[in-house]
Parts: C-alpha cells; sequence; structure tokens
C-alpha cells in the first residue's frame, strides 16, 4: 500500500470531494450540492487560498483537508485555518486522519507565507497530538454552538 499527501489543483475529484462536503456540512448549513461543489472547485488551486490537500492511497484519494482565509465569522482576526479535515466514512479507524494530521505542518511551511493556523472541532484530544494548542471554547453560532478553538504554530 502506497500513500501520499498532495495538493490537490485539477478537477478530477472535484465531484468526490463536493459529494464528502455536501453530506458532511452542506445539507445542514443549508446549502445545495452545487453551491458546495463551486465552493470546493475553487480550492483546486496551487497558490493563495482556498488549497485543498489529498490522503491518497494507490492512487485512491480518502481524505483531504484545506487551507482557508476564512472559517469562522465570529472570529475574522484569526486566519488562515484548516479546515475540513475529513477521511471517506468507509475508512475511518485506519490510521488515515493520523497521516493526513502529520502533513499539515510540512505543507503549511511550504504553502503559506502566515506563521500560525487555527481551527474550531468538536473533538478534544485528537489536534493536540500534532501540536495543536487549546485557546478557548468560541460560540460558532453553528448547530453545535460552542467548540474548541486550537492555535498551531507552522515557524
Amino acid at each position: 500500500m502506497r500513500s501520499c499527501v498532495r495538493k490537490i489543483t485539477d478537477l478530477s475529484h472535484l465531484d468526490q470531494i463536493s459529494r464528502w462536503m455536501y453530506g458532511w456540512w452542506g445539507r445542514e448549513e443549508g446549502y445545495s450540492h452545487d453551491e458546495v461543489r463551486n465552493c470546493m472547485a475553487r480550492s483546486f488551486q496551487d497558490e493563495g487560498l482556498p488549497q485543498t490537500y489529498g490522503l491518497f492511497v494507490d492512487d485512491a484519494l480518502v481524505g483531504i483537508y484545506q487551507f482557508v482565509l476564512a472559517d469562522l465569522f465570529v472570529r475574522p482576526d484569526l486566519y488562515p485555518w484548516l479546515a475540513n479535515v475529513y477521511v471517506s466514512p468507509d475508512l475511518r479507524g485506519r490510521g488515515f486522519g493520523d497521516e493526513l494530521m502529520r502533513s499539515v505542518m510540512s505543507c503549511a511551511r511550504a504553502a503559506l507565507p502566515f506563521d500560525e493556523l487555527y481551527l474550531y472541532t468538536t473533538h478534544r484530544g485528537f489536534y493536540e497530538r500534532y501540536g495543536w494548542s487549546y485557546m478557548g471554547d468560541v460560540d460558532t453560532f453553528l448547530a453545535q454552538h460552542v467548540q474548541r478553538l486550537y492555535r498551531l504554530s507552522v515557524r
């Protein structure tokens, strides 16, 4: 089994990623599938933000994450963000999330001119394993209002 994380810059995986994101947050947050698809398509670029990175195992896409400029409207002072950390549901529990997270630091250093990344999540104990520091709770005004806010120093 051969795996690698790489930046996605072509549209060949757009349908799969759009289905994942629509099923995960798009429908719940009131977006149409086309709106989610357009959002994802914008992230398949080589420079600038947003950017999408995929974990490929034997050339099959099994998970993604993104670097985005804005992800939490109640904290516009923080940027950029790690967003949409996702592993295909049928492949969870096999270490692919770990592989994705171990690549974040090197990909951020190579692609971003920023010293820090931020993320918010309901997960406890996962991101800390990869150097993320808990900053406190934040009311996101989303379905799961209070979530955990994290920072990662990438320099």
